[in-house]
C-alpha cells in the first residue's frame, strides 16, 4: 500500500482543537481556526468530502434536466443502451460525480420497471465498489485515529467494524436505508473506517434498495404518464407523495435501529472487563 502523509501534530496543551483527546471534554464552540485544523488533519479525505457532499447534488439537477434525450438514446439502442447505462451508473456514482437516485429515475424512464431496476441496482453495486476503492486508498488510517478520540464516534465505529460481522451487516444496511443518507458520503466514511469489503457491498445493496427501486418506479411512471391530462397528473403527484412518505417512514424506522444499535455497543463497551 502506498505511504500515506504524515498527520500533523495534535494542538499543544491550551490549544483548540475540533477533535477532543481522548478523555477531553470540550463543550465550546467551535471555531474556525479549529475547523481549520481539523481539516488538515483529515489529509487527503477532506477535499474528498467536499467532492462528495457537492458534486452530486448538482449534476442531480443536469441528469434530471436532460432525462428525455438521455432516455430516449439509451431505451433505442436496447442491450447496448442498458450496458452503457450501467458502466455510466457505476462509475460516475463511484466518484461522486452523479447521485444514485437520478440515475435510478432514469432507469425508469428509459428502461421500464423491471430492466430499469436491474440496471440501477447493478450500478449501485459496481459504483460501491469503485467508491470503496478510492476511499481506501485515499483516507489512510487518518478517520480511524481521529474516531478513536471520541467516545461517540468510536460506538458507531465499533458497531460497524468490532462488533462482529452479523451486527456490522446490519449497521452498514441500516444506515443506508433512510433517504437522506448521502451514497457517497457513506461510502467514504465506512471504507476510511475499513469495514470488511463483503460486509460494506451486502449491507448497501440491500440497505438502498428500496428507495432505489422507488426512484426507478417513479421514472418509469413518469415515463408512461400523459401530464397534459390533469388526472393523469394529480394522480402522479399523489403516487410521488405517498412513496416519499413511505420512504421518510421506513427511514426514520431505521435511524431508531441505528441509535438502538450503537447505545447497545456503548453499554457493551462500558460493561466490559478494563472500562
Amino acid at each position: 500500500m502506498d505511504e500515506q502523509p504524515p498527520i500533523p501534530d495534535d494542538p499543544q496543551p491550551g490549544e483548540s482543537d475540533p477533535v477532543a483527546h481522548a478523555g477531553q471534554k470540550n463543550d465550546q464552540p467551535y471555531t474556525f481556526e479549529d475547523l481549520k485544523r481539523g481539516f488538515r488533519r483529515l489529509g487527503p479525505m477532506g477535499p474528498m468530502a467536499i467532492i462528495a457532499a457537492s458534486l452530486p447534488a448538482i449534476g442531480g439537477f443536469v441528469v434530471l434536466g436532460t432525462m428525455g434525450p438521455i432516455g430516449a438514446w439509451l431505451r433505442d439502442h436496447g442491450t447496448l443502451g442498458v450496458g452503457v447505462f450501467v458502466t455510466a451508473f457505476a462509475v460516475l456514482a463511484g466518484l461522486a460525480l452523479l447521485p444514485t437516485y437520478a440515475q435510478s429515475v432514469l432507469a425508469g424512464w428509459a428502461f421500464g420497471m423491471a430492466t430499469g431496476s436491474v440496471a440501477a441496482m447493478a450500478g449501485i453495486a459496481g459504483a460501491s465498489l469503485i467508491g470503496y476503492a478510492v476511499a481506501r486508498r485515499g483516507a489512510g488510517d487518518r478517520l480511524v485515529k481521529l474516531i478513536d478520540e471520541q467516545p461517540k464516534w468510536r460506538a458507531v465505529y465499533d458497531a460497524l467494524v468490532r462488533s462482529g460481522s452479523g451486527r456490522a451487516l446490519l449497521t452498514v444496511t441500516l444506515l443506508r436505508i433512510p433517504h437522506n443518507s448521502p451514497f457517497a458520503i457513506t461510502n467514504l466514511v465506512m471504507a476510511s473506517c475499513r469495514v470488511p469489503l463483503w460486509i460494506y457491498a451486502v449491507g448497501t445493496v440491500v440497505g438502498i434498495a428500496p428507495r432505489t427501486l422507488l426512484a426507478v418506479y417513479l421514472g418509469a411512471r413518469a415515463q408512461s404518464t400523459d401530464f397534459a391530462m390533469p388526472s393523469q397528473r394529480w394522480l402522479y403527484i399523489v403516487w410521488v407523495a405517498g412513496a416519499l412518505l413511505a420512504v421518510a417512514v421506513i427511514g426514520a424506522i431505521a435511524n431508531q435501529a441505528i441509535k438502538r444499535v450503537t447505545v447497545g455497543m456503548a453499554s457493551d463497551d462500558k460493561a466490559s472487563p478494563g472500562h
